[in-house]
């Protein structure tokens, strides 16, 4: 192999990499992804006025994803799923909660990803209630996932306060 194919092969393997790699973090917040804020035909609003104490229908709980995870990101997954299924078991199995990995990358998921403007791994909430639909995704999850305990009772109570409606 000539040194020209050794640099050009090290080249697509450092790019490969990088392109696999978690991007969640990295990204600068878009107004429409900020907590509590809702946005459509560039006018934005608080969604906390519109969801305070209305009777919630329904919670998703998506996990969206690349194919290519990095450890950070399967963790906030498989702890997300880990909360639900220990504290949310009976509003999963009557479907008052509904809980997914979603991989982004794949032509099926389109419309879920583009539901909910997800760019990369992340966390995404969206509440049904009187009002309509409401989607936050939760940034704070991975400070977390070093600390499975605070993790799990930091988002049993984020899920608590949404199927409350506040």
């Amino acid at each position: 192999m000539k040194n020209h194919e050794r640099l050009l092969l090290m080249a697509l393997v450092v790019i490969t990499i990088i392109t696999s790699g978690c991007t969640s973090q990295a990204r600068t917040p878009d107004p429409q992804n900020v907590a509590g804020m809702s946005c459509a035909d560039d006018t934005c609003s608080l969604d906390s006025a519109k969801t305070a104490n209305a009777k919630v229908e329904k919670l998703e709980i998506y996990h969206f994803h690349g194919t290519h995870q990095c450890a950070s990101c399967i963790a906030v997954g498989q702890l997300a799923e880990e909360t639900v299924n220990t504290y949310f078991a009976d509003e999963l199995k009557s479907g008052k909660i509904v809980f997914g990995h979603i991989n982004g990358e794949l032509p099926e998921n389109r419309d879920l990803v583009v539901k909910y403007s997800a760019t990369g791994s992340s966390l995404w909430l969206g509440t049904y209630d009187a009002n309509g639909f409401h989607k936050e995704e939760n940034v704070n999850v991975w400070y977390k996932i070093n600390d499975k305990q605070d993790y799990m009772q930091y988002l049993k109570g984020v899920i608590e306060q949404k199927l409350r409606g506040d």
